[in-house]
């Protein structure tokens, strides 16, 4: 097909990678009637969903076993599956070294994998998010060393995934797609196909400008959070509440955007893609000094936190030899995902100063620090009563707080989720400059 075909419909398409994007874009693709065929070389997960059994919170059994009986997807580890199908869509990781470099071997072995067995009139779409370059520099000479040609033989194009897990304001078809084509043929081949899908698809000139987009979305906000965390950190010293502030700032009609601090960031996305510009800004001879600055802060932030914590005990018991309980473990709130969260690394210096560290995530069963297991733990009265210290890191919808603020002698609130409540426990703020703990 060496030509656009207007009357041509891509109804076959293979999702590479079933992760927390992966999945629920093939559902979504299922449930508009298109036929999709997932494929992830981890054996585990292709064997839940093959028994309708969902990993993924935004992806429940029952869509799973919706699609499955009606034919509409199906799962397997074998790439051979791409060349029965018109369309393929790559969501596989791309992480950082422990560099902090770009980390492109996954989308380097699916390249490999795909040009083996590329047809004519394929159309390949790359959504992992990565650096300014990646489609065309990268993934695109791999694919064209099967002999076929961009925008003669196959199609090629960037649309950089937006999905936000646990978001459940908005469906994966009604957040704006972006696409860029490697070709003004490989545009037309994507727009047809995704207009299909999204409510709304916005073009842009090259597949450079597509992979910038997502990454200049993350940096945004990687840049606002960390400045929140550090206006955090200087409000505990003059005393004043960080969070009071923020809502008096974001009264004002226009010119402000109110960003929350935390614990530091986590994800995949966000604590990651800046790095990736970043790294690609060091190529040319640049650098960001707001991505460097922003970085620096929120390695920061886990120390301020545990620092932090030894101060509000340092009244009555020593770090070392206290008692704490940690609510929270995944990055963000009601997501099964612990990837680079911060609660992690806030655990782990805990525990290497010697306290006592439970924790409790309703998504979560355990975890292995640095070669350490934590099981899970049930939050009893007798245990919140125990404890010198609740240190609340991650604001799930199911937090026991009445039980938690009758119960705990102190609390420290990384989330602000005690604002307006009270009870028994003293309750000090992230930011809020210990104004509670003389109270």
């Amino acid at each position: 097909m060496n030509t656009v075909d207007s009357n041509f419909i891509r109804k076959k398409i293979a999702v590479i990678g079933l992760g927390f994007v992966g999945l629920p874009l093939s559902m979504m693709l299922a449930e508009k009637e298109f036929h999709v065929t997932g494929i992830d070389m981890d054996e585990s997960k292709i064997t839940k969903l093959q028994q309708a059994i969902s990993y993924i919170g935004d992806v429940d059994g029952n869509r799973l076993k919706r699609v499955i009986d009606k034919g509409k997807f199906e799962t397997t580890t074998n790439i051979d599956a791409i060349k029965n199908v018109d369309t393929i869509i790559i969501c596989v990781p791309t992480p950082l070294t422990k560099q902090k470099t770009p980390d492109l071997r996954f989308i380097i072995n699916v390249g490999e994998e795909i040009q083996q067995r590329l047809k004519k009139g394929q159309l390949v779409v790359l959504e992992s998010s990565t650096f300014p370059g990646t489609t065309k520099e990268v993934f695109l000479p791999i694919l064209e060393q099967s002999g076929l040609r961009v925008g003669k033989d196959f199609y090629l194009a960037n649309s950089p995934e937006r999905v936000d897990p646990g978001n459940h304001q908005y469906g994966v078809e009604e957040i704006p797609k972006v696409i860029g084509g490697q070709t003004n043929i490989c545009e037309h081949e994507a727009l047809e196909l995704y207009s299909k899908i999204y409510n709304q698809v916005v073009t842009v000139s090259s597949t450079e400008a597509a992979e910038f987009t997502k990454l200049l979305e993350n940096t945004f906000r990687f840049i606002n959070i960390s400045f929140i965390n550090e206006m955090a950190i200087l409000c505990d010293h003059l005393k004043v509440d960080i969070w009071e502030v923020i809502g008096a700032a974001s009264t004002k009609p226009y010119g402000f955007m109110p960003f929350y601090p935390g614990p530091g960031i986590g994800g995949h996305c966000i604590p990651v893609d800046p790095l990736y510009l970043q790294w690609k800004f060091q190529q040319l001879g640049k650098k960001s000094d707001f991505i460097a600055l922003s970085e620096l802060v929120n390695q920061k932030m886990t120390d301020y936190i545990v620092n932090h914590t030894e101060e509000l005990l340092k009244r009555n018991k020593k770090l070392f030899s206290a008692k704490i309980l940690v609510y929270g473990v995944t990055y963000k709130k009601d997501v099964a995902d612990t990837r680079d969260s911060p609660t992690l690394d806030i655990i782990e210096k805990l525990d290497q100063k010697g306290a006592s560290v439970l924790y409790h995530d309703p998504y979560i069963p355990s975890l292995n620090i640095n070669n350490k297991l934590f099981a899970n733990t049930d939050i009893t009265e007798d245990l919140l009563s125990e404890v010198d210290c609740v240190i609340i890191l991650t604001d799930h919808s199911t937090i026991p707080l009445n039980k938690i603020l009758d119960h705990a002698s102190l609390i420290f609130d990384t989330r602000n989720v005690t604002k307006g409540h009270t009870g028994n426990s003293v309750v000090i703020r992230l930011g809020d400059g210990f104004q509670n703990l003389d109270k």
